[in-house]
């Protein structure tokens, strides 16, 4: 069976990995937008972000199943999809638990990633299901990372920014870096009724900026020409951005359900910010698009 998938429509091509269901490449009129995961900042480039999203404290919780032990975004990134179907636009693959997921994440699911593409935008779909006789808790997300600057520009990073669907106010949640856990009681201001978020090298020297919230759920990340990225998240009250230290050349745009573990939490699974449950049988669909203009 292939590795990699690669669908396509108009202008736009996409290629998934079976591992972790991550999108691997999307090109945009030939240039590609993705980040293409350059080990000296971050070898990775678009991961699935399940059953957690960011750092459980010590990478522990406990739940009504027993205990949970995941590291940093969860299990599903480092797992191998079945390709359950493949057309010429689209793109359907599939994750069961097995004996070792149920050893770090005692829950039964069937976790489905889904891309389509059309004339001008990629749609990232998941699929959750309960497969099992007991709630499931869980929070997900995406990591799309997008090159900054735009392959072939001759502007540097600092000549991008952050555009938001209207003005607004948002002082983000700080994180501590040597544990990954957020502070909301301790926020860092970003904008006072504004819509433009000017982007440096030294914004992410705190690490991923964490937004709830976000106005119509829409975010555009835009070069001096006046091109970029935008994603449209509905459904998705927690948006990531971040970018590797060492002045990496790319921004992750994150549209996650839930987020990290915060100092206010205890280490009950079922008690994090965002947490979802689905009744064993239930299904939980979302997803979001991704569009180059």
């Amino acid at each position: 069976m292939e590795d990699t998938a690669r669908i396509s429509s108009g202008q736009i091509e996409a290629e998934v990995s079976r591992l972790g269901a991550q999108l691997m490449s999307l090109k945009a009129g030939g240039t590609e937008c993705l980040w293409q995961g350059d080990p000296r900042w971050w070898p990775r480039r678009a991961p699935v972000l399940f059953p957690i999203v960011g750092n459980l404290r010590g990478d522990h919780a406990t739940s009504a199943r027993g205990e949970i032990r995941l590291g940093r975004h969860g299990l599903a990134r480092n797992e191998e999809f079945s390709l359950v179907e493949r057309e010429e636009n689209r793109v359907l693959l599939e994750l069961e638990s097995n004996e070792g997921t149920r050893r770090s994440f005692p829950y039964d699911f069937r976790l489905r990633l889904s891309y389509a593409i059309d004339e001008s935008s990629l749609v990232q779909g998941f699929e959750v299901t309960n497969t099992g006789s007991h709630d499931l808790p869980y929070v997900l997300g995406g990591h799309p990372a997008f090159n900054v600057p735009a392959v072939g520009a001759s502007d540097g990073f600092d000549a991008y920014r952050l555009e938001f669907a209207e003005p607004w106010t948002y002082a983000a949640p700080r994180i501590d870096v040597s544990t990954g856990l957020l502070d909301f009681q301790d926020r860092l201001p970003l904008l006072d009724g504004c819509s433009v978020l000017p982007l440096t090298h030294r914004t992410f020297d705190v690490d991923t900026l964490v937004f709830e919230d976000v106005p119509q759920r829409r975010v555009r990340l835009v070069g001096p020409e006046g091109h970029g990225i935008r994603v449209d998240f509905a459904g998705f009250d927690y948006l990531g951005v971040w970018s590797a230290a060492g002045d990496a050349p790319f921004v992750a745009l994150e549209p996650w359900t839930g987020c990290a573990t915060a100092e206010d939490e205890d280490d009950v699974f079922e008690h994090k910010r965002g947490m979802r449950l689905l009744s064993p049988g239930q299904t939980d669909r979302l997803s979001f698009v991704v569009t180059p203009f």
